[in-house]
């Protein structure tokens, strides 16, 4: 993509201030931030700002739940769609690969319509697309449906960082922190959830797919009056130029952002492995499937606190290395855990990995910490998870494979396991305290 596409997109709407002073909860001076959000004519000034936060709200609760309630239901939509193991793990491959194509467009997009708008549309194709699925008829028309919802969680995705930074520029770790958490709030409710309420709306796997499309549903509405007030009021465009004199930084000369497309990629392939299959690991050594969604929610909900501490933790620390150590040593152990004992220790394995899993907001906050502008920031979200989700895409689909042929969990296991080792090194690169601009 070409950098004159890649232009900072500000917020929705209002004049901005240029300001030099480093951000509260950044470790040191940060030069080439842009001010506070912007201020928005009259009353809606006032509560604008309170509008994107609800809808940044509501989009994290909305960036998981089509993944995690199809986790819950596996075996049941294998069934009924008649999906081979390998096929199965085809389909837990799709959201990365939906993720590197669709997140790509992302910036372009907002260039042209504003971030608001791509948000709210992403919005509307979530819920369009989980609704469809399971009625779409055959694995064809459920794959196309869920890739219609994964386009609209993949250009939320790569723009969340991006409205964090415009907005609130001096506000990174909070907002981040904010937003990670609802995010882990909706993964862990749609675990927890689907299986109780396919049971109380009648047992059917399609009625427990299609009820998260409600949710997708409310989220549009803050993002309408976002998308509103751009129109009415006054003040520049939304894309905001580069620094005057400041170089147009090229990403793919940087050894930092590789390394955090690389950390984002593997700590990727851990989380739609654990959301696509850990539920079935521990139903294959007898947890009841109820329990198994439980578990699974237990690891999400592990994010819930960690994920509004940690971005908090992290832009305090110069060199987030140690944060990406910790996380990967709870995976190590957690996967040691479901190898000798899953069902005997499944509640500690589970919190394992939900510690484990709170690599993806250490991955978003150092998005934001590792340029000194906006402008860096939506090349390196987009550049990041495109890469970041491509690298992903071969990890759920070969355990899958692995599955069906060794017929047990020993080999899948020790895959997931050999990953995080190379997560964790490269997380010490990615951690280093250097941004993209002076790299090239």
């Amino acid at each position: 993509m070409a950098d004159e596409d890649l232009a900072t997109l500000g917020p929705a709407a209002g004049p901005r201030t240029t300001s030099t002073a480093p951000p509260a909860d950044g470790p040191g001076p940060r030069p080439g931030l842009q001010g506070a959000a912007p201020q928005a004519a009259g009353a809606a000034g006032r509560w604008l700002p309170g509008i994107v936060i609800a809808g940044l709200v509501l989009a994290a609760l909305n960036l998981r739940p089509a993944i995690t309630s199809l986790g819950a239901l596996m075996e049941e939509v294998r069934a009924g769609l008649g999906m081979s193991g390998t096929l199965a793990g085809l389909l837990t491959s799709v959201p990365p690969l939906c993720f590197a194509v669709f997140g790509i467009a992302a910036p372009r997009l907002a260039r042209r319509w504003g971030p608001g708008a791509v948000v709210c549309a992403g919005m509307a194709a979530i819920a369009v697309g989980v609704v469809a699925r399971p009625y779409a008829g055959g694995t064809g028309g459920f794959l196309a449906a869920s890739a219609f919802a994964l386009a609209g969680i993949a250009v939320s995705n790569v723009l969340m960082p991006v409205v964090i930074k415009s907005w609130f520029p001096d506000r990174v770790g909070p907002m981040t922190g904010l937003y990670s958490m609802a995010l882990a709030l909706g993964t862990s409710l749609a675990a927890a959830l689907t299986v109780p309420m396919t049971e109380a709306l009648g047992g059917s796997w399609r009625t427990g797919l299609a009820v998260w499309g409600a949710l997708a549903a409310v989220a549009v509405l803050p993002w309408l009056a976002v998308i509103r007030q751009r129109r009415t009021a006054a003040g520049p465009s939304a894309i905001e130029a580069a620094q005057p004199g400041e170089p147009p930084a090229r990403i793919t000369s940087s050894p930092t952002a590789w390394a955090l497309a690389v950390f984002f990629g593997l700590q990727a392939t851990a989380a739609y492995i654990t959301m696509g299959w850990m539920p079935q690991i521990f139903r294959d050594a007898g947890v009841s499937a109820g329990t198994a969604g439980v578990l699974l929610a237990v690891t999400m909900a592990m994010g819930v606190p960690l994920s509004f501490v940690l971005p908090r933790l992290a832009t305090r620390m110069r060199h987030q290395g140690p944060l990406a150590v910790l996380l990967g040593v709870c995976g190590l152990a957690g996967y040691a855990g479901l190898w000798l004992a899953p069902a005997a220790g499944a509640w500690v394995w589970a919190l394992l990995m939900g510690i484990s899993n709170c690599a993806f907001p250490l991955a978003l906050t150092m998005i934001g910490m590792r340029s000194t502008s906006s402008a860096g920031v939506v090349k390196l979200s987009a550049f990041v998870q495109s890469v970041g989700y491509l690298i992903s895409i071969p990890g759920p689909l070969l355990v899958g494979t692995l599955y069906q042929h060794s017929g047990g969990w020993g080999l899948p296991i020790a895959l997931m396991a050999g990953l995080m080792v190379p997560q964790i090194a490269v997380g010490v690169l990615a951690g280093r305290d250097r941004r993209i601009e002076d790299e090239t």
